[in-house]
């Protein structure tokens, strides 16, 4: 197949909250192109539908990658032009949208992109932290374990971090976040960027988890840490472990009982209940 044959893939970015939030090329192209692999194509419909875009669209995401990406790249080197977009924000940013970028690349095809709107850079920028140097990792590995030797390598590192993370998972995050990087170190949670109820909040991790504990997490977050400081972390006694004891007791502030807060200390600190449960026996004596 001659060059001049192949289509191209556009990776679009999407609005993360307010749907003003396109460019004129992107909807220009979204309007011209042959096709849409959308994550969600009831979600992306929306978008569709207000820019007043008719192109057809195809679901492609996480669980049919495998299957839908050579399909893609056939369509592509057939001479299709596809674009591809995310419910929101950057494809290929903690979404499949990398794995078909690499699909077109192997295959020949150009990949261009077509820039906007990004959670994780937007929340940087607004954080007041700094932004010479920075990691983003995303959601943190779904797995204890892989979260643990995460956190301890990075536990050191210099620069800012990036973090994205449900709301459902928030409190027990920070719990995390207080053990392996000290509850001293600054931070701020972002969440509903771009729309009505926009917020910044600004405090140490230590006291992001006291405030979550009392107010119940909505909307998705990006969490900004700041990064390893050895003069500040040698001086601060936040930077020390978890004291389990105290951690049931937050969590027990929060308003859940003592058998529900024991049992997400054992969780988050890898201990047997029956081993915190002591402790807080000992405490008592």
């Amino acid at each position: 197949m001659t060059e001049e044959k192949r289509g191209r893939l556009y990776l679009s970015a999407t609005p993360i909250g307010n749907l003003e939030d396109m460019t004129f090329r992107a909807v220009r192209i979204l309007g011209e192109a042959d096709l849409i692999a959308a994550e969600d194509t009831r979600h992306t419909r929306k978008l569709l539908s207000h820019y007043d875009i008719h192109t057809a669209a195809t679901s492609y995401h996480e669980h049919n990658k495998l299957a839908k990406g050579p399909q893609l790249v056939e369509k592509m080197l057939a001479g299709a032009v596809v674009v591809c977009v995310s419910d929101a924000g950057l494809p290929g940013i903690s979404d499949p949208g990398a794995h078909l970028a690499q699909l077109a690349i192997e295959a020949g095809i150009e990949v261009s992109p077509l820039p906007g709107a990004n959670a994780a850079l937007s929340a940087l920028i607004c954080s007041g932290l700094d932004t010479t140097a920075f990691t983003f990792y995303g959601f943190l590995p779904k797995t204890g374990k892989k979260r643990r030797e995460l956190l301890l390598r990075i536990k050191e590192s210099p620069e800012t971090l990036i973090f994205y993370e449900a709301p459902h998972h928030l409190r027990e995050t920070l719990v995390q976040l207080c053990q392996a990087l000290g509850e001293g170190r600054t931070a701020v949670a972002a969440r509903e960027l771009t729309k009505h109820y926009e917020e910044f909040n600004r405090r140490t991790l230590g006291e992001l988890l006291a405030y979550y504990q009392e107010h119940e997490p909505r909307g998705e977050f990006v969490l900004i840490v700041s990064g390893f400081d050895s003069s500040r972390e040698a001086s601060s006694e936040n930077s020390a472990p978890v004291n389990p004891v105290e951690l049931v007791e937050k969590l027990e502030s929060g308003g859940i009982s003592r058998k529900e807060a024991m049992r997400q200390a054992a969780k988050t600190l890898n201990m047997s209940r029956r081993d915190i449960y002591n402790l807080l026996l000992q405490q008592q004596v």
